[in-house]
Parts: C-alpha cells; sequence; structure tokens
C-alpha cells in the first residue's frame, strides 16, 4: 500500500504537486502521482479511488475543485485538499469550494498553492502510528526553530 496518493485535476498544477512530493520524498514516504479530472475522467478517478491503495490522500485543484471532495465522498481515509490560485479570482473560488464541504465529507484544506504543508499534514497523520516518522517530524521542527533562531541574531538593528 502506497503512504500517499497525490491526484491533480490537471497536468498544469504539477509545480504544486512537485512541492508536496519534495518534502514526502525527504522523509521517505512512498507516494503516487495522477493526473485525474473529476470533471473529465470520473470514472477513473473512481477506478483509482476504488482500490483503496493509499493510507492518505491529497488532491489538487483550481476554480470549481471538486476533486478532493469528489475522493472525500469515495474513501474513509484522510483527503487533504491543495486549492490552486488561478488568474480570476486567485484561488478564492477553488478555496471556498474545499472548504464548503457538506456534512459528513470533511475535506482539510491548506492554503492556496500550499503543496508543502499538505504534505507535512500528510506525513502527520502517518507519523500516528510510527514513532520513528513522529521523530522525523520533532527533528524537522527543531530545524525549522534553529532556522528563525539564525535569522533573528542576523537581523541586527533596521
Amino acid at each position: 500500500m502506497t503512504d500517499v496518493r497525490v491526484i491533480m485535476g490537471s497536468a498544469s498544477d504539477i509545480e504544486i504537486a512537485k512541492k508536496v512530493t519534495s518534502i514526502l520524498k525527504d522523509f521517505d514516504i512512498s507516494y503516487e502521482v495522477s493526473v485525474i479530472s473529476a470533471h473529465r475522467a470520473l470514472n477513473v478517478l473512481e477506478e483509482t479511488m476504488g482500490k483503496d491503495d493509499a493510507k492518505v490522500y491529497i488532491g489538487i485543484a483550481g476554480m470549481a475543485a471538486h476533486l478532493a471532495g469528489v475522493m472525500a465522498g469515495m474513501t474513509i481515509k484522510p483527503v487533504i485538499g491543495i486549492p490552486v490560485g488561478g488568474t480570476n479570482t486567485a484561488g478564492l473560488d477553488a478555496l471556498l469550494s474545499m472548504v464548503q464541504m457538506p456534512k459528513g465529507v470533511p475535506v482539510a484544506t491548506v492554503a492556496i498553492n500550499g503543496g508543502n504543508n499538505a504534505a507535512l499534514l500528510a506525513i502527520q497523520i502517518l507519523a500516528l502510528g510510527d514513532e520513528k516518522l513522529s521523530e522525523k517530524l520533532k527533528n524537522h521542527k527543531k530545524e525549522m526553530l534553529e532556522k528563525v533562531l539564525e535569522d533573528d541574531k542576523g537581523i541586527g538593528e533596521i
């Protein structure tokens, strides 16, 4: 079973998917990536979700952004949505589409174009049953703290 399955609504979402996969690689998390439109390839999405072959799912979509919600309707596993910023509304339409899910069909939604946080949230979910992964996350948080402290030392007077 794959740890994380990443599904993009279109190939134009590749840069956000790369943010996700870069972090998953850093944490040695297994993943698969696909392009499957909820609107243009619903039967393919149904087949893919029917395999139930991942522990956590990430859906990346812009505009109407129904992908993550449709995925969530097809599984009991956690689904994380990444709304994609577009040209007309800067991604607000996608964000609202993801966070306004009906009762009983949750989608954990991160910031617009928030591939990094989606990956880290997926890793946190996986770490609930994996002490080694929990330690990696603790080390990651420590590295972030050290970076902030180093940045603070170097700021001087402005």
